[in-house]
């Protein structure tokens, strides 16, 4: 389950909906880039502490900061990546993610269709 952020605001359908599928893709990477370590191209507790407020998430405690990192850290390295970064994005965002099941099911069900014409 994704962490409850305090304060944080969940724009990312909004944005969704105005940017398209690509657009929503580049901001996210534009959000990474502002979080992450230039010298190690990942996010790290301590950038993300040192960055957080340049995306909203001003007084946000340390062990709320680690929770988020921790929760998006899929491959155990204390850090996140690019890609574990999207996917933590969309885990705090419950209505795309319930958008993005729905997506997912109408092309599965597209394709059994067609599988079984």
């Amino acid at each position: 389950m994704a962490p409850k952020v305090r304060g944080f605001e969940d724009f990312l359908p909004m944005m969704a909906d105005k940017l398209g599928a690509e657009g929503l893709m580049t901001e996210l990477c534009n959000g990474f880039n502002l979080l992450m370590d230039k010298d190690k191209g990942v996010i790290t507790f301590d950038s993300l502490k040192r960055n957080s407020a340049l995306l909203g998430l001003h007084g946000l405690k340390d062990d709320e900061l680690l929770s988020m990192l921790r929760e998006g850290d899929l491959d155990g390295d204390d850090a996140l990546n690019q890609m574990e970064f999207c996917i933590l994005m969309f885990r705090l965002s419950p209505e795309l993610m319930d958008e993005s099941r729905r997506w997912l099911d109408e092309a599965l069900e597209q394709e059994m269709k067609e599988f079984m014409s």
